[in-house]
C-alpha cells in the first residue's frame, strides 16, 4: 500500500494464541517470522480469558488442543457460537485422527503437528485468505437480501401508485366524461320529443346509441380501473367478476366461494381481485379453455384463491421467459399484503393458480368462532355457472 508516493508496511496480523506452554508460543512465533510473515500474537491459556478476547478483532486464532481444564474444539465452538468468520488452526503436540477430523467438520481451518510445523505460514495465510474471501461473500450475500428487499418495496410502492393512479383516471372519466356524456345524453332526448321531421329523429336515434355505447363503455373502463364493486366486498366482486367474464367470452366459469361473510386487512380484497382479473384474462387470450373454475376459501388464518382452467397449458419455457413481467407483477403483488402465488401447468393438462395470502391476527379474531370455512359437508357455498 501507498501513501503519497511512500510505500508503507504491511499491518501485522492480529493473532490469538490459545497456548498453556509459553516455549511452544515462542516456537510458533519464530516458525512464522523466519517465513516472513509479520505477527503481532497474544498468548492465552485460561478458557474465562480466551473467550473474552474473542469480542476483540483477530485476523486469526491458532489453538492447542489440549488445554488446562478445556480443549481447543470448545473455543473453535464457542466461535461458532458467536457467528464470527475467522479462520481457526488447530495444532498439537499429539491429536488423534478422528479428533482432527471432527474439528474440521466443525470449521477448523487446518490441523498441524507441533513437530511439523514448516506448513503452518502456508495454511495461515491461506485460512486469512479464505475467511476474507467467505466474508466478502457472506456481505454480498447481505447486500443482494437488502437489494431485494429495496426491489420489493418498490414494487409495492409502484403498485400503490397505479392503483392511487387508476382511481384517480377512474374519478375523472366518472365525473368530467361520464357527467358529459349523461348531459349529453338529455340533450339527444330533449331534441327527440321536440322533432318532428323523421330525419332528424333519425339522427338523434343513431346519436344517442352512439352515446349510450361512449357510456357503457366508460363504465367499463371505470370498472377495470378501479372496481367500485369491491365496496361491497370481495365475493361480490368476483361473482360480479365471474359473471362478467361468463358473457364475454363463452367460456363457462364456475365459482365456489366457503363463506360469504369475509373480514379481510386493508389491501388484501384488491390484490385477490386483481389477481383473479389478471388469470381470467390470460385464460381468455392464451389457454384456449372451454371452462374455468374459481375458489375462494379461508382456513386456518390463510385466504387462499385458486384460478383453474382446463386449456392448453403453459410450456416451461414461457414460464422462465426473461420478459414474463405478467407473472412476475402477480408475485409483487402478492408480496405487498404478505402473500405468494404458485403457478402449475403442463402442456395440454390446463393450468392453475394459487394466491395465498395469511391473514393478520386482528382479521382472523373478527370472523365468527363457529365459521368452518372451505367445508365439504355441504355446508354454505356457491358452485356452478355465475
Amino acid at each position: 500500500m501507498t501513501i503519497s508516493g511512500v510505500e508503507q508496511p504491511a499491518r501485522a496480523l492480529r493473532v490469538l494464541h490459545v497456548e498453556d506452554s509459553e516455549l511452544d508460543h515462542q516456537l510458533i512465533l519464530a516458525q512464522l517470522t523466519r517465513a516472513g510473515m509479520k505477527v503481532a500474537m497474544e498468548r492465552l491459556d485460561s478458557l474465562p480469558a480466551v473467550l473474552a478476547a474473542l469480542d476483540r478483532p483477530w485476523d486469526a486464532i491458532i489453538s492447542d488442543y489440549n488445554l488446562p481444564g478445556y480443549s481447543g474444539l470448545e473455543v473453535l465452538d464457542a466461535l461458532k457460537a458467536r457467528r464470527l468468520l475467522m479462520p481457526f488452526i488447530l495444532v498439537s503436540g499429539e491429536i488423534g485422527e478422528d479428533t482432527a477430523v471432527a474439528a474440521m467438520r466443525n470449521g477448523a481451518s487446518d490441523y498441524l503437528l507441533k513437530n511439523n510445523l514448516n506448513r503452518l505460514a502456508p495454511a495461515l495465510s491461506h485460512a486469512i485468505d479464505a475467511a476474507e474471501s467467505q466474508r466478502a461473500r457472506v456481505a454480498a450475500d447481505h447486500e443482494l437480501v437488502k437489494s431485494k428487499q429495496r426491489l420489493h418495496e418498490l414494487a409495492g410502492h409502484l403498485q400503490t401508485s397505479v392503483e392511487m393512479e387508476r382511481a384517480a383516471i377512474a374519478r375523472e372519466i366518472h365525473d368530467d366524461v361520464g357527467g358529459s356524456l349523461t348531459a349529453v345524453k338529455f340533450d339527444l332526448a330533449w331534441i327527440d320529443r321536440h322533432a318532428t321531421e323523421p330525419e332528424v329523429r333519425q339522427r338523434v336515434a343513431a346519436a344517442l346509441e352512439t352515446v349510450n355505447a361512449a357510456i357503457d363503455a366508460s363504465q367499463r373502463i371505470m370498472h377495470n380501473l378501479r372496481p367500485a364493486i369491491l365496496e361491497q366486498g370481495l365475493v361480490a366482486a368476483l361473482q360480479w367478476m365471474t359473471a362478467r367474464f361468463e358473457r364475454r367470452t363463452g367460456i363457462e366459469a364456475g365459482l365456489r366461494i366457503g363463506e360469504e361473510r369475509l373480514a379481510l386487512p386493508s389491501g388484501v380484497p384488491l390484490v385477490a381481485y386483481r389477481t383473479a382479473q389478471e388469470a381470467l384474462t390470460n385464460v381468455s387470450k392464451h389457454a384456449g379453455a372451454t371452462r374455468v373454475d374459481i375458489e375462494l376459501s379461508l382456513d386456518s388464518g390463510v385466504l387462499t384463491l385458486e384460478i383453474c382452467d382446463n386449456g392448453r397449458g403453459i410450456a416451461p419455457g414461457d414460464l422462465a421467459k426473461e420478459r414474463s413481467f405478467g407473472i412476475r407483477g402477480l408475485h409483487e403483488r402478492a408480496a405487498t399484503v404478505g402473500g405468494w402465488v404458485d403457478l402449475s401447468s403442463h402442456p395440454g393438462g390446463g393450468t392453475s393458480l394459487i394466491l395465498t395470502v395469511p391473514l393478520a391476527s386482528e382479521a382472523i379474531d373478527a370472523l365468527d368462532d363457529a365459521t368452518d370455512f372451505g367445508r365439504d359437508d355441504g355446508g354454505p357455498s356457491i358452485w356452478g355457472r355465475a
